[in-house]
């Protein structure tokens, strides 16, 4: 069978697009994503499994004036590409018209596409992989007398192939990678055992932290949540490590997304030009990042993707739009089909030690469970764990609590950002401080 790689991706994607042009189509797309890799797993110091990754995912949109239909498959074959562009043709022709249907405008497209450092092969053998693999875990076990058992350390090493093409003749591709290390750990203390894990994602495996590094933290933050002490509900504020208020700032995407603003789903329908953040604080998209996770040349539609705010100076900017929520709200699109890209929350002055010294007395949120989040309403209520603080220092380990707000107040609330940056992710974001959150608990105050 045929392998879609970087030589052949823009023959295959044009004649999918002959295809269409041969059974009628006014207008068709095709977008191909191609993932190769592997992946290792070590438990208790030994290598359990080695995955080798080849996935291929062709999705085709064909359009019958505003009528659209839409086909995915993986098969590469010449013939079962033809099937699925007649497949598209048929769903095209029952489906009931939609005015914001189609492809991008051919003057909003470009073929000439910035080169991103995004790609960083990396030259590793199974074997050197599956070694770090079980030497990472094995650090872990014997980092703490504490640690007793292992979930697992995953080493992954993934190489990306994304191709776009429309029938206004934009048709480009481009290469990415994607890292990571990772290490889950088991302590005990007495009859009582607490789980935790350390982890890193790079684009570029020289960037990746030392497998020293990732077993001693991964001990040390699990050995840390040992003897949870329960606490009295109250109303303080609390601090969110920087990779728990990164899923604050997804909260506030999930309600910028043009599918849930035309669809009155979202509780920022009318924010726009508006204050919602302090005047201090910013978000701004930089899709060319080097190294970015979220970096991109161009969206899920073909437009050059551009650095943008969303929050500037504490008022909400822009929706995240793509063509056709773009249309739906007769808004032009902000070249995010597909989602964000690399949003950099401005950090602030303080590292983390200063951000718990800033807290005062409070609650540090280190994991969330459950999805109590509404974007309609915005109300907000989720599981917690993380530690009790007090005079700016942390006083024992919590388990079993819930935080609760409504998302228009806790970022009205937002005291402060960290610079403790964590570049794990398409969100860049410190740890935050929200002041005036309900912390509900079991214990007695």
């Amino acid at each position: 069978m045929q392998q879609i790689n970087k030589d052949n991706i823009n023959s295959l994607m044009a004649e999918v697009l002959a295809d269409a042009e041969r059974v009628g189509a006014t207008a068709a797309e095709v977008d191909v994503h191609i993932e190769t890799g592997f992946s290792v797993t070590a438990r208790m110091g030994v290598a359990e499994t080695l995955e080798h990754h080849r996935d291929n995912s062709i999705a085709i949109t064909l359009f019958n004036g505003q009528r659209s239909g839409s086909v995915s498959t993986s098969d590469v074959r010449a013939e079962s590409l033809a099937e699925a562009v007649a497949a598209a043709m048929r769903i095209a022709r029952h489906t009931e018209a939609d005015p914001a249907s189609g492809i991008a405008d051919a003057e909003q497209l470009s073929n000439t596409i910035p080169e991103l450092a995004i790609n960083f092969p990396a030259d590793l053998s199974p074997q050197d992989v599956m070694a770090m693999a079980e030497r990472c875990d094995q650090l872990g076990l014997d980092a703490d007398s504490k640690i007793v058992n292992s979930d697992g350390t995953s080493v992954d090493h993934h190489q990306l192939l994304t191709g776009y093409a429309n029938s206004h003749g934009f048709n480009q591709a481009y290469q990415s990678t994607s890292h990571s290390i990772s290490s889950v750990l088991v302590a005990k203390s007495g009859e009582q055992m607490q789980r935790d894990y350390y982890y890193s994602t790079t684009r570029d495996a020289a960037d990746l932290p030392s497998i020293e590094k990732v077993a001693e933290l991964a001990a040390a933050r699990t050995v840390q949540r040992l003897n949870p002490r329960p606490i009295a509900t109250a109303q303080v504020p609390v601090l969110f490590a920087a990779e728990m208020a990164r899923s604050v700032i997804n909260n506030f995407l999930g309600a910028i997304y043009g599918s849930a603003i035309y669809k009155q789903s979202s509780f920022l329908i009318d924010a726009l030009g508006k204050p919602i953040f302090p005047a201090w604080f910013n978000i701004e998209e930089q899709p060319h990042l080097a190294k970015g996770l979220g970096s991109r040349p161009f969206d899920a539609n073909g437009l050059l993707t551009y650095d943008k705010f969303f929050v500037e100076q504490g008022v909400l900017k822009n929706y995240a739009l793509s063509i056709y929520s773009g249309r739906k709200l007769q808004m032009p699109s902000t070249a995010n089909a597909g989602g964000l890209q690399n949003l950099i929350v401005t950090p602030g002055e303080l590292d983390f030690n200063g951000m718990l010294v800033e807290l005062g007395t409070g609650f540090l949120v280190t994991e969330l469970a459950g999805q109590g989040v509404n974007t309609v309403t915005g109300d907000y209520s989720r599981g917690a764990t993380g530690f009790w603080v007090e005079k700016g220092e942390i006083q024992y380990a919590v388990d079993e609590a819930t935080i609760a707000g409504n998302l228009a107040d806790m970022f009205k609330q937002v005291r402060c950002v960290g610079s403790d940056v964590d570049t794990r992710g398409k969100v860049r974001c410190g740890s935050m401080i929200i002041d005036g959150m309900m912390v509900a608990g079991s214990g007695k105050g």
